[in-house]
């Protein structure tokens, strides 16, 4: 399989929870908090999903 080139491959090649969160966050500019309530969870796990999936962009993108 060929490495993602756009950044719609990249963010269409991470897990669901983690492309929907990431969404919320940078493109929707939701904090934290926001994104917990709307999905009812911890706003931990929110962030700790953004850490995660931040990480793993860098690692795809080379960056």
């Amino acid at each position: 399989m060929d490495a993602p080139t756009t950044l719609a491959e990249v963010l269409a090649s991470l897990p669901e929870e983690e492309r929907f969160i990431l969404t919320l966050h940078y493109l929707k500019s939701l904090r934290s908090d926001e994104i917990a309530v709307v999905l009812s969870v911890p706003v931990r796990s929110v962030d700790a999903v953004i850490a995660s999936g931040k990480a793993r962009l860098s690692a795809i993108l080379g960056i």
